[in-house]
This record gives C-alpha cells, structure tokens and sequence, in this order.
C-alpha cells in the first residue's frame, strides 16, 4: 500500500532527525559552555541562547534535508 510505505517512511525520516537533534544537544551542551568559560563569558547566563540556536537550526535542517531526501514525490 502507496500510504502505508509513505507513512513508514516519514516515520523513519522524524526518528532520524531526532537522533541527530539528541546528538548535537548533547555535544552541543558540552563543548559551548566550554568554550565560553575560555572565552572568559560566563557560561551559565551566556550558554542557553547558542545551545537552543545550536540545537533548533540542526534539527529542523536535518529534518528537512531527510524529507527532501527519503519522502517520494
């Protein structure tokens, strides 16, 4: 069935995009408060803005990208 397969597939294109956003979270929520301590900022006021800038721009590209690229036309 056409609507089954595409239904499994943009299931399949959300799970991979959720790996990828867990993923750069978690790399993302290490290294930038690291990386603003050495800066001499103070990563607990400073770190949030580019961990949720860092973490949405990944996601919903990678979600796009997924979908242009796995979802038939």
């Amino acid at each position: 069935n056409t609507q089954s397969d595409h239904a499994l597939i943009l299931a399949i294109t959300v799970l991979l995009a959720m790996i990828a956003s867990c993923i750069v979270s978690g790399v993302s929520g290490v290294t930038i408060p690291l990386v603003l301590r050495k800066l001499g900022f103070d990563p607990a006021t400073a770190s949030s803005i580019f961990l949720t800038t860092a973490t949405d721009c990944v996601s919903m590209g990678t979600f796009l990208a997924l979908a242009t690229w796995l979802v038939p036309r």
